[in-house]
């Protein structure tokens, strides 16, 4: 596996940057959510624009839609926002008490219908659960976990990849395209736990947000490990980047070849010492790579 140089894209930090996505009209823009800075960023690498919309509540994941606005998954509900007019048309109201719980990773399948899991704040017990959104009606999918992350489609459509952050776990279902149902719920991939006896330099990371290739190998960012991991289907490691950040969040794919890949990254309470040594840390990085990713997947509402 080639990696190009890694470098900071220099437009907009985050405390927690997540959700990016590369959508590829006017020229190509890359957009990701800021959760606790309670902002949306938009970022046109060739010409060096930025737009960014400040909000109330956290915007936790989006997903594009057709006519180029936003289908933004909030924590008191999910909304199509209007970039150009900062409306925001309420879809669903969330399905969780909001004092403890929140929207987090969320994606569109290739059919359009869009997913969206929680983080229960507490962390325990395990009452996160992953969501699909379909014309007005947010349905429970799935349970039993803390942290959701890690959404993503194989390139066939017939796998669904889902993470619990906080179990080190990342899960595989057979997805069901026509109708969009999951089933035989798996382990693709397992990752230690952090030993508290050890240093951080110890710690491989666990596993946070994810994007797959053209060759259906899935890309996991792996927060505090300072890596991104590329799995093959099966959930063999294949490769390995090491990154100038403790703390990446989410890798997407973008550029007119769809071979520039991005990592959202997080600055947020991370120590005073550790964010001296990087002084990159909630920035987006890029670097070039030798396989292309898949196009974003369009949400419906």
């Amino acid at each position: 596996m080639e990696i190009g140089e890694i470098r900071p894209l220099n437009l907009g930090v985050s405390q927690l940057g997540e959700s990016p996505y590369w959508e590829p009209t006017s020229g190509g823009w890359l957009w990701w959510c800021d959760i606790p800075g309670k902002t949306l960023h938009a970022v046109q690498p060739a010409s060096h624009a930025h737009a960014w919309w400040d909000f109330d509540v956290e915007p936790c994941s989006a997903a594009p839609l057709r006519d180029g606005n936003v289908m933004l998954a909030m924590r008191d509900g999910l909304y199509r926002f209007h970039p150009s007019t900062h409306q925001m048309d309420k879809l669903a109201d969330v399905p969780y008490d909001t004092k403890v719980e929140r929207f987090n990773d969320g994606k569109a399948d290739p059919a359009g219908r869009f997913w969206v899991g929680t983080i229960y704040e507490p962390r325990e017990p395990a009452a996160a659960a992953l969501y699909r959104y379909t014309g007005f009606r947010m349905q429970r999918m799935a349970e039993g976990i803390t942290v959701s992350n890690g959404l993503a489609f194989s390139p066939d459509g017939r796998t669904m990849y889902w993470t619990d952050t906080k179990a080190h776990t990342v899960f595989a279902f057979d997805y069901e395209p026509v109708g969009g149902s999951i089933r035989n719920r798996r382990v693709f991939a397992q990752f230690p736990l952090r030993d508290p006896s050890k240093p951080l330099s110890a710690y491989g990371g666990r596993p946070d947000g994810a994007a797959v290739d053209a060759q259906g190998c899935y890309w996991v960012a792996m927060f505090e490990g300072a890596r991104v991991l590329r799995l093959s289907p099966e959930g063999r490691q294949l490769a390995e980047i090491r990154l100038p950040v403790t703390c990446p969040t989410m890798p997407c794919f973008g550029g007119a070849d769809l071979r520039t890949l991005y990592v959202t990254t997080a600055r947020e309470k991370r120590p005073a010492d550790e964010l001296a040594r990087e002084p990159w840390a909630g920035q987006v990085l890029e670097m070039r790579v030798s396989v292309p990713g898949l196009p974003v997947n369009y949400a419906r509402d």
